[in-house]
C-alpha cells in the first residue's frame, strides 16, 4: 500500500508502473503455462516496437557497442562522441585497471566458483571491502556481484511486514523492489521534497516498529542531488534509518570523488546504509553495502546475496580495487569531469534546452517532454556521429521523456560543444508532425 503527498510543482521524471504490475493478466486454464502471446507486457513491448517501424526509426535499445566505451564508441558500425556510457572517470580501459583485472585472471581465473561460505574468498575481495570502507570514512563493507541486486537484497532481508519504507518518488526501480520484497508499508515522498517526507514521518513513524528512508546520492534520471543534511536531520528526529544510494554519486561528488557525504562535509557515520555500485566510476561490476561493523557482519552471514549467490569473480574484484586507487591518486580526474559537466549543462540552458533540475553531476538531461521526439533525436544523432539514449514510458512519464547525457572526464570541450549545437539545430528541425503524435502513447 502507498500514499504519496501533493508533489511540489516542478517537471520531474515520475516513475510509473511496469505492465507487469497491473491486475490484466489472463487467468490460466487448469493450471496450464501461459503462452507468451497471451502475457500483457510481452504484447506491450512487441506493439512498442511495431510503432517504431511506422516512425521509420531503428531500435534505440538495440543497438551494439563494438569497442571501449570511452569519450568515443563505435556503435553499429559508426564512429561517435559518446554520452551513452557510465564511464564517469575513464577508468573502464586504463592500463592499471585492465593490468589488474588481467593478474587476477592468472591467478585465480575467470570465477569465484562458488558462494563466499563455499567456495571463499580471495585477497582481493577483502581488500576491496576494506579500501571501500576506509574510503568512505565507515566501519566495513560487503560486495556483492550485481548492483541492482544489491539494493533489493538488502532492503528485503533487514526489513519486514512490521516496517515503514519512504522513498523520493525519483528512486531506481532497484530500491523500489526492495521495499516490495520486504512487504512493509510502502510510501513515496515527492522529489527531493525533504518537507513532505518529515510530514509523512510525523503522522506515521509511531504506528512501525523500524522506518527507512532511501534516496539517491545523485538521482540517475534527473542529474540532481539528495539534500543529504536535511534528511541526516529529520531521520534523527523521527528515529529512522537512512540508505542512500550512490551509483551515481561516488567518484563524482566531493573534491576527491568520495561521494555526496563529502560534497556536503558530512559524518559519514550519521547514514546507517550507505550503497554503491561498482559499474560507474569503478570500472567493474557489482555493489556494495557499507556501515556499522555489526550491521556489514551480519548481513556477511545472513544475506541472500552474500551467502547463496557467487560471489564476484577475481578480475572484477581486481579491476574495481584498482580503479579506486587510480581514482584516489589521480583527483584531477574528478576535477575535470565537473569542469566538463558545468559546461555541458551551461551551454545546453544557454541553448535554451530544457534540463530540469541537473546540477554539479555528470547526469544532464535534455527533456523533450515527447517521447516521439525524443527517440526520434536520438536516431537522428547517431547518424551525425553522437551516441546518446532516449528515456522514454515506463521509465519516465510521457511528459518527461528525455534524451540523457552522461559526461565523462575524457570528453573535450570541442565534442561537448559539438554535441550541443546538434541537439540544438535537430530538436528544432524534428518537431513531431500531429500523425507522429498520435503515436506517442504508444511509446
Amino acid at each position: 500500500m502507498e500514499k504519496q503527498y501533493p508533489p511540489k510543482s516542478q517537471p520531474s521524471a515520475k516513475r510509473t508502473p511496469s505492465a507487469n504490475e497491473h491486475s490484466d493478466s489472463p487467468s490460466l486454464p487448469n493450471g496450464s503455462a501461459p503462452l507468451l502471446d497471451q502475457i500483457p507486457a510481452y504484447l506491450q513491448i512487441r506493439q512498442q516496437l511495431s510503432y517504431l517501424d511506422v516512425l521509420g526509426v531503428d531500435n534505440p535499445f538495440d543497438r551494439v557497442h563494438e569497442d571501449l566505451s570511452v569519450d568515443c564508441v563505435t556503435v553499429n558500425g559508426r564512429r561517435c562522441i559518446n554520452f551513452a556510457g557510465y564511464n564517469y572517470l575513464g577508468l573502464s580501459g586504463h592500463p592499471e585497471v585492465s593490468a589488474a583485472a588481467k593478474a587476477a585472471i592468472d591467478r585465480y581465473g575467470t570465477a569465484a566458483s562458488g558462494s563466499r561460505m563455499i567456495a571463499g574468498q580471495t585477497p582481493l575481495h577483502l581488500e576491496l571491502e576494506h579500501e571501500i570502507a576506509a574510503t568512505l570514512g565507515v566501519d566495513d563493507c560487503l560486495v556483492f556481484t550485481g548492483g541492482h541486486s544489491t539494493n533489493v537484497d538488502t532492503i528485503g532481508h533487514l526489513f519486514g511486514r512490521k516496517d515503514l519504507l519512504v522513498h523520493d518518488s525519483l528512486v531506481h526501480q532497484s530500491m523500489v523492489g526492495g521495499c516490495q520484497l520486504a512487504g512493509g508499508r510502502r510510501m513515496h515522498f515527492p522529489h527531493n521534497n525533504w518537507e513532505a517526507l518529515d510530514q509523512i514521518l510525523t503522522d506515521n513513524r509511531r504506528k512501525y516498529r523500524y522506518a527507512l528512508v532511501l534516496v539517491e546520492g545523485v538521482y540517475s534520471t534527473e542529474g540532481d542531488i539528495a539534500e543529504l543534511p536535511k534528511l541526516i536531520s529529520i531521520k534523527k528526529r523521527h528515529n529512522a534509518f537512512l540508505f542512500v544510494d550512490e551509483a551515481h554519486s561516488f567518484g563524482v561528488l566531493g573534491e576527491r570523488g568520495f561521494g555526496v557525504v563529502e560534497h556536503f562535509g558530512l559524518d559519514p557515520n550519521d547514514v546507517e546504509l550507505w550503497m554503491g555500485t561498482l559499474s560507474k566510476t569503478m570500472a567493474s561490476c557489482g555493489g556494495y553495502i557499507a556501515g556499522k561493523a555489526g550491521m556489514v557482519g551480519y548481513l556477511r552471514l545472513s544475506v541472500p546475496g552474500s551467502v547463496f549467490a557467487s560471489l564476484m569473480s577475481p578480475p572484477n574484484a581486481a579491476a574495481a580495487l584498482s580503479a579506486l586507487r587510480v581514482m584516489k591518486a589521480e583527483p584531477e580526474r574528478v576535477a575535470r569531469l565537473r569542469a566538463r559537466s558545468r559546461l555541458f549543462l551551461e551551454l545546453a540552458r544557454a541553448h535554451n534546452l530544457t534540463t530540469g533540475t541537473s546540477h554539479d553531476s555528470p547526469i544532464v538531461p535534455v527533456i523533450t517532454g515527447d517521447p516521439v521526439l525524443a527517440v526520434q533525436l536520438s536516431g537522428e544523432l547517431l547518424k551525425k556521429g553522437i551516441a546518446v539514449q532516449p528515456m522514454v514510458h515506463p521509465a519516465v512519464d510521457h511528459s518527461a521523456s528525455r534524451l540523457r547525457f552522461f559526461i565523462n572526464t575524457l570528453h573535450s570541450e570541442e565534442q561537448i560543444r559539438i554535441a550541443v549545437d546538434a541537439v540544438t539545430r535537430l530538436k528544432s528541425e524534428l518537431r513531431p508532425s500531429r500523425p507522429d503524435m498520435a503515436l506517442a502513447d504508444n511509446l
